[in-house]
């Protein structure tokens, strides 16, 4: 798997922010999660709320249901940061070191191109409700044709009951 598609896979969306969080970026940066938290604390004036929080207890059991987090118990009892792009652009003058400035180059393009993707998700979905509301009649028949494929898909996937002959 590329770096980049191993960046991407650990930007979240909390609080209505692309986020990654402190334990990935320490894992990324081949550190330790606590030499980057207190790095962190060390330059807490560079990170005001908008580069990096602090997750909740919801927050935290949310990420763990959908097996983010594996369990609490990584989490060695300390809420994790979470760091937005900013926030990750400014651990790079935090942890000055090759490795820092190798890893942050990767991932501002990670969030660079998950930006492009959202942005050509939104110009689809605009195009296709154009089409829906000049074509409505054919937009009803794509419509109808797709539902079709997809219970006949469904019937095929279905187990057969009823007798069985061998």
């Amino acid at each position: 798997m590329q770096k980049l598609e191993i960046i991407t896979q650990k930007i979240y969306e909390i609080r209505g922010h692309k986020i990654m969080l402190d334990f990935n970026l320490a894992e990324l940066y081949e550190t330790e999660t606590r030499i980057l938290k207190q790095a962190v604390k060390r330059n807490i004036e560079r990170f005001p709320e908008d580069f990096m929080f602090e997750l909740t207890e919801s927050e935290i059991i949310l990420l763990v249901s959908q097996s983010v987090i594996p369990s609490k118990s990584k989490l060695g009892g300390a809420k994790p940061y979470a760091f937005t792009e900013q926030g990750v652009a400014m651990l790079s003058s935090v942890l000055n070191n090759e490795k820092a400035i190798e890893i942050n180059i990767a991932i501002m393009r990670s969030f660079v191109s998950l930006r492009k993707f959202a942005l050509t998700y939104e110009e689809v979905t605009k195009r296709l409700t154009e089409v829906e509301q000049k074509f409505p009649e054919i937009y009803k028949v794509l419509n109808y044709l797709m539902d079709t494929h997809q219970k006949k898909t469904e019937q095929k996937e279905r187990s057969k009951i009823g007798f069985k002959k061998k």
